[in-house]
C-alpha cells in the first residue's frame, strides 16, 4: 500500500504516535506490547502491529496502513482481516468496526480490576454514570469482540467507552486529544488504591537465585503475588484474563498458586516463575521482558481486588481459545517484517 500521506495526515499520525507512547510508558494502562491503537486516514486504517510495544510509537514504526474498506467487507463475510494482514493486530477488526476516526484499547490495571467482577455490570453503572459507555461480556479477541462492538453500536451508536468483561477498556473519539481527556475521566472513576502486602524476604530470595537458573524481578511489586494472602487466595481460584497465558502458554493455575519456601528445588526447575508462599517471587532466567511485565500487570491488578470480591474466573473453554491468542502473540512479537500476505 502506498504510505504517502499529506502532511495534514502526517501530523494526525505523529499525534497518534504520542498519545501512543504515553499510554505504553505506563504500566497501570499497558504491559508490554499489550493494547493497540489506531486511526482512520482517507481510507486508510492505521493500526498498532502486532508484537510492537506502543510505548516505542516515537522511535519505532509501530503501525501498519490497511486498506479499510477490505478489512470491513471481511468482517462483514465473517472473515478475521488478523489472518489477511501478516503482523496486524489481533483486534484489527475491532478497530475497523468502530466508527470513531481514533480509538485506543489499553489493558488498564484499575479497569481490569473491575472486569473480572461477576457484578461488574451493575457495579460499574454508578461508576460510569453520565458517560456514553456499554459493557461487554467476555468474549475472544479478534473477530468475536469486533462482533459483539458491532451489536452493541447497532443499539447504543453515540457509545464511546466499552469495557471489555475479563479484559480491558476500549475508547473512541474524533480525534487524540478527546481520546486521551476520555482516558483520564474513565481513570479517574475507576481508580482504586491498591492492597498494602506484607514485606518482601529478600535474604530467602536471594538465596534461591544465588547461582541458580532463577533470579528476582526488577519490579517489587511482583512479590506482591507470594507475601499478601489475599492475591495466593484470588490466584487459586483460577485464570482472570487471557495475558495470564503469555505469562505461562500452559494456561494452568496452578503455576499460579504459590510453592512452600523449603521446596523450591529442582521438581520446579521447568517452570517460568515460581511464587514462594510468604516470601516473594523468583523468574526464571530465560523468562522474556513481555512475560515479566505481565506478571507485573498482574500483580498490580490482583491488589485492586479485595477478599470480598465475586470473582468471574475465564471457563475452561475461554483458557483454551486465550492459549491460541497467546502462542500467536509470542510468535508475533519476535523480530519480523510486517507485510501484507496472500
Amino acid at each position: 500500500m502506498n504510505r504517502k500521506i499529506s502532511a495534514t495526515k502526517q501530523a494526525e499520525l505523529t499525534r497518534l504516535r504520542e498519545l501512543s507512547a504515553r499510554t505504553g510508558s505506563d504500566p497501570l494502562l499497558t504491559q508490554a506490547s499489550t493494547g493497540n491503537s489506531s486511526i482512520k486516514l482517507e481510507g486508510v486504517l492505521w493500526v498498532k502491529a502486532s508484537g510492537k510495544w506502543m510505548a516505542n510509537a516515537i522511535r519505532e514504526d509501530i503501525l501498519i496502513p490497511l486498506d479499510l474498506a477490505d478489512v470491513r467487507e471481511r468482517v462483514t463475510h465473517k472473515v478475521d482481516p488478523a489472518d489477511r494482514y501478516y503482523g496486524a493486530s489481533i483486534e484489527t477488526a475491532m478497530h475497523a468496526v468502530l466508527p470513531h476516526r481514533v480509538a485506543l484499547h489499553v489493558h488498564c490495571v484499575n479497569t481490569i480490576a473491575w472486569a473480572v467482577r461477576q457484578d461488574a455490570p451493575v457495579e460499574l453503572q454508578y461508576q460510569m454514570e453520565g458517560l456514553h459507555w456499554q459493557w461487554i461480556p467476555y468474549v475472544p479477541s479478534g473477530l468475536p469482540l469486533a462482533q459483539e462492538i458491532e451489536k452493541v453500536l447497532s443499539a447504543f451508536p453515540r457509545t464511546d467507552v466499552f469495557i471489555l468483561g475479563n479484559h480491558g477498556l476500549v475508547l473512541g473519539g474524533d480525534d487524540c486529544d478527546a481520546v486521551e481527556d476520555l482516558l483520564f475521566e474513565v481513570r479517574r472513576r475507576l481508580a482504586i488504591s491498591p492492597r498494602q502486602a506484607d514485606p518482601t524476604d529478600h535474604a530467602v530470595l536471594a538465596e534461591i537465585a544465588d547461582g541458580s537458573s532463577w533470579d528476582l524481578p526488577d519490579d517489587d511489586e511482583v512479590h506482591a503475588l507470594a507475601t499478601d494472602p489475599i492475591s495466593q487466595e484470588v490466584l487459586s481460584g483460577g485464570l482472570l484474563y487471557p495475558c495470564q497465558s503469555i505469562v505461562s502458554p500452559s494456561s494452568t493455575p496452578m503455576l499460579f498458586r504459590s510453592v512452600p519456601r523449603n521446596q523450591y528445588e529442582s521438581r520446579y526447575c521447568s517452570r517460568p516463575f515460581l511464587i514462594i508462599d510468604g516470601c516473594g517471587v523468583v523468574f526464571s532466567r530465560s523468562m522474556s521482558i513481555a512475560q515479566r511485565a505481565m506478571m507485573s500487570g498482574l500483580a498490580r491488578v490482583i491488589q485492586r481486588i479485595s477478599s470480598s470480591t465475586p470473582i468471574r474466573y475465564l471457563a475452561d473453554e475461554e483458557v483454551a481459545s486465550s492459549s491460541v491468542i497467546a502462542s500467536r502473540y509470542c510468535e508475533l512479537a519476535r523480530p519480523s517484517r510486517y507485510s501484507r500476505t496472500g
